[in-house]
């Protein structure tokens, strides 16, 4: 089923367990990414970390050939916001910052989510400044749950909490231009979830949503360009970017953050659907 105006796909209960297998394929790649980030690992490493991860669960990465891209993994360094291409050159080095975003796409149904992490010792003021992308991502997936149970939520309540987080974190680049997605059969579908914006706008927040919450911020301007390459994204200043990102959904009686081994439980306590419990049991 589709909404009109915005081509926006509704998923069934059981259409969102499915997406829920593919989430926690991206999150087990993820976590082994992690582990590995260290000083002298190349983000061609990365990819073949997360590549094998996918396959050996019978996914498929979702990236791999989307629009020609060559790789499993964004592996985005630095002043690179998003979309940058995997190097056997690149190699992450102490003080650096790597955003990882990873998808896979299980039984036709795509995860899609996005860590940052420090190398080595890095300084405090980033660290802080991703906790706070962290903090407004969750505060994001936080303000959809609500709207759904209230029946009166709309698309830019997500928006809005993305960027009040942000901006009482601190003096910080909310990128333009780039921001979250519907997810489902397709790793991109409508609507398009600005990472900023006033409340009350767009589309109801209605069970089978499922979107991908994903703020981008940055320690200076806000303004971006793409290289060359033609898919990665810098800071035109280039100062440090940090991206995160999970797949939600909305169902009946709670919010699912697919991509997430706890479905969300540690961060929005009773927001959660009791969907997440049987599964939890269930591992």
């Amino acid at each position: 089923m589709r909404r009109p105006q915005l081509d926006i796909q509704l998923k069934t209960p059981d259409q969102i367990e499915k997406m829920r297998a593919a989430g926690l394929v991206v999150a087990e790649a993820l976590r082994r990414m992690r582990e590995a980030v260290a000083p002298g690992v190349s983000t061609a490493d990365l990819d073949a970390i997360a590549e094998s991860t996918i396959r050996e669960a019978g996914a498929a990465p979702s990236f791999k050939g989307y629009h020609g891209f060559p790789a499993s993994i964004c592996s985005s360094v630095n002043e690179q916001v998003v979309h940058a291409i995997p190097s056997a050159q690149q190699v992450l080095r102490d003080g650096d910052m790597i955003s990882i975003d990873c998808g896979a796409v299980l039984d036709g149904w795509h995860g899609d989510a996005a860590i940052t992490v420090a190398v080595g010792e890095v300084d405090a003021a980033l660290l802080k400044m991703a906790a706070v992308a962290e903090e407004a991502m969750w505060a994001g997936i936080a303000a959809a749950a609500r709207g759904g149970a209230s029946g009166k939520g709309r698309l830019t309540d997500i928006s809005h909490a993305v960027e009040d987080t942000v901006r009482k974190g601190g003096r910080y680049g909310i990128v333009d231009g780039y921001g979250g997605h519907g997810i489902g059969t397709e790793m991109h579908q409508d609507p398009h979830v600005l990472n900023h914006g006033r409340p009350g706008k767009g589309p109801r927040l209605v069970p089978g949503m499922a979107l991908a919450i994903e703020p981008m911020i940055t320690a200076g301007s806000p303004r971006t360009v793409e290289l060359s390459d033609g898919w990665t994204v810098v800071t035109r200043d280039r100062s440090m970017a940090v991206h995160v990102e999970h797949t939600m959904a909305l169902l009946p009686d709670g919010v699912w953050v697919l991509t997430a081994p706890d479905g969300g439980r540690a961060r929005l306590g009773e927001l959660v659907t009791s969907r997440q419990s049987a599964d939890s049991s269930a591992r």
